[in-house]
């Protein structure tokens, strides 16, 4: 039942200058995706800004997202929220307008329990058909999802994996042991995505991809293809960019990084800012690599 096997874009959402979505851009990357062997393409995630969209903007997004793509990759929503109520709300829509699975975030800000999180997350996959995978990245939520947790959750039907930014390989190990092989598990950290192939990933749900990628499908193909050492060689070759690219809160550096080669993403909307003087030469040195 996996959605994907290889590199998901976590999508920017390009704004113009009046701070409209501008789906003139977000065409021009879709198709730089499509071209460059990206696998899937994640809409209103973390790097898709999608906790300043409002609800319009954000089904609005995925429907355009889900409409350009046209069947020729899966297409993934972003529809977590701390409201169990408003991600049920998300997640329907995202179904109704053709998304092939739905990326759902751990409540943030009021937390809960582990008993919380699996009733919210069974709550919203009895509501839709759609596969679901969770989104584990407690650095910005304040809260983990333990690995029996996770493993409650796999008896789920429809929750069929999850993108972990745990930054933990020993938890990570553990999902896999106690879920087993049928239980897709993805990199969301762009440094850690040969460590969890290695584990039996089943590949990234990438930043970096908004620039390189079809370098980023790569690190996945030459692992799932046996070329371990190439795969090596690319996950290495980039990781002063990996660094660069979360010298400020994400999504900043990227779409700095997508403004600098051409495509006009315009800025983050507030509370984010531009970045920093010192960052900007340090991402523009490294984008002169490419």
């Amino acid at each position: 039942m996996s959605i994907f096997t290889g590199s998901g874009v976590a999508i920017v959402t390009p704004f113009d200058e009046n701070d409209s979505i501008n789906f003139g851009v977000l065409e021009e990357l879709i198709e730089f995706h499509i071209e460059n062997k990206t696998d899937a393409i994640i809409a209103c995630g973390t790097t898709g800004e999608s906790v300043t969209l409002t609800e319009k903007e954000h089904i609005s997004v995925v429907k355009f997202v889900v409409e350009q793509v046209n069947g020729r990759i899966p297409v993934i929503a972003g529809t977590g929220s701390n409201n169990t109520k408003h991600a049920i709300s998300l997640s329907e829509e995202c179904e109704k307008v053709g998304a092939n699975g739905l990326l759902v975030v751990t409540p943030y800000y009021n937390k809960t329990t582990q008993k919380g999180l699996i009733e919210h997350y069974t709550a919203i996959a009895s509501r839709v058909t759609l596969p679901i995978l969770i989104y584990n990245v407690p650095s910005r939520t304040g809260l983990n999802v333990l690995p029996k947790t996770t493993y409650e959750l796999s008896k789920v039907k429809n929750i069929i994996g999850i993108k972990e930014c745990c930054g933990s390989m020993a938890q990570v190990a553990e999902i896999v042991s106690l879920c087993g092989e049928d239980f897709d598990v993805y990199s969301g950290n762009d440094d850690e995505i040969l460590p969890i192939l290695s584990l039996g990933g089943k590949g990234a749900i990438s930043v970096m991809a908004n620039i390189i990628p079809r370098q980023t499908h790569d690190i996945v193909e030459y692992y799932i293809k046996g070329n371990i050492a190439k795969s090596r060689e690319i996950q290495l070759k980039y990781l002063k960019l990996i660094k660069t690219l979360f010298s400020e809160p994400n999504p900043i550096p990227i779409k700095e990084a997508l403004n600098m080669i051409g495509y006009n993403v315009g800025k983050c909307r507030l509370p984010l800012t531009s970045i920093g003087e010192e960052n900007e030469k340090l991402l523009r040195d490294e984008i002169s690599y490419l």
